[in-house]
């Protein structure tokens, strides 16, 4: 099932009746409207149909009961700072019946198991990245080609960074001089905003599969809540770069994104991927990988399901 991702970028008033979120306008409750108009604009949504929920103004009130709510039901609570981009997660602690079992599987994999596993990561992004530059520009693919099936196990000579150079130099036509950074020009502003997207949706896919997003299979800052997250994210990171790109041919990016930026951003959990041979949305195949990163820890199989372009 597709869950829903909510943005909330004006006042509200959050809670919970009867398994479902309530919306509420504070310029509507403090109104001298009658009740019956009040519950007239009073919004609801099943808890069970959230993905994700988007936090992007400092007056909505939200209560513990809505919280808890969300996060039994798995879903993914995304907070935004004063410059109303994203900031925290906020994911349940146990999202899985077998969590206990999955976090040891986890926890005691064998090195050269990860360095195996992150050797199947940077082919995946590698290759994606070369569609996504096939697909937009005229430029040549050929040298990412090369360099995903040099790919050895634990990336010793570092082909992600390599393969990243040429791909950053080369992806965005209109701008030939971009570098990607975090702090730089336009778009880098849409890119992260779109990857917060994306680490919610692979965060929230990792918890409900029993796996610890802190632990990861490469990633390893003593600082970073989410370093698995960060790894599995990567192969799906070109297909956020690939709506940024359709996302800036429809509209001029400023420097600080309005809302009609980031609801582009918001279709990330619903874009088209093909994983097995199937046409699927990228939440569910967020669940399918890290379904079988869980099976790879367990020693079920070897290979981790990573997505396709369509």
């Amino acid at each position: 099932m597709i869950k829903k991702t909510l943005y909330f970028g004006n006042p509200a008033y959050l809670s919970l009746r009867n398994g479902q979120l309530v919306i509420r306008l504070p310029e509507v409750e403090k109104s001298n409207l009658t009740e019956q108009l009040k519950a007239a604009n009073v919004r609801t949504f099943p808890i069970e149909d959230l993905g994700v929920v988007v936090l992007d103004n400092k007056q909505i009130t939200i209560t513990q009961g809505l919280l808890e709510a969300l996060l039994a039901n798995n879903s993914a609570v995304v907070t935004c700072d004063s410059k109303r981009m994203p900031t925290g997660l906020l994911l349940p602690l146990s999202g899985n019946t077998l969590h206990q079992e999955r976090f040891r599987n986890q926890i005691e994999s064998s090195l050269p198991l990860r360095k195996q596993l992150w050797q199947q990561t940077v082919r995946a992004k590698i290759l994606n990245q070369a569609f996504c530059l096939q697909k937009n520009t005229p430029k040549s693919n050929a040298s990412l080609h090369v360099l995903a099936n040099n790919v050895k196990s634990g990336d010793p000579e570092n082909c992600e960074a390599q393969a990243a150079v040429y791909y950053w130099r080369n992806i965005f036509t209109k701008l030939p001089s971009f570098q990607r950074d975090p702090e730089g020009d336009v778009p880098n502003n849409l890119l992260n905003y779109g990857y917060a997207i994306l680490r919610a949706t692979i965060a929230r896919a990792l918890v409900g599969s029993g796996l610890l997003p802190v632990y990861g299979i490469h990633h390893h800052n003593r600082y970073n809540a989410f370093c698995l997250a960060d790894d599995i994210m990567e192969p799906y990171r070109p297909f956020v770069d690939d709506l940024v790109i359709k996302t800036m041919d429809k509209m001029t990016i400023p420097e600080e994104l309005t809302i009609k930026q980031k609801r582009e951003m918001l279709t990330i959990p619903v874009l088209d991927v093909i994983l097995d041979g199937q046409r699927r949305p990228l939440m569910i195949a967020a669940g399918l990988t890290a379904a079988s990163l869980a099976k790879c820890f367990n020693g079920e199989i070897r290979k981790i399901s990573y997505p396709e372009f369509p």
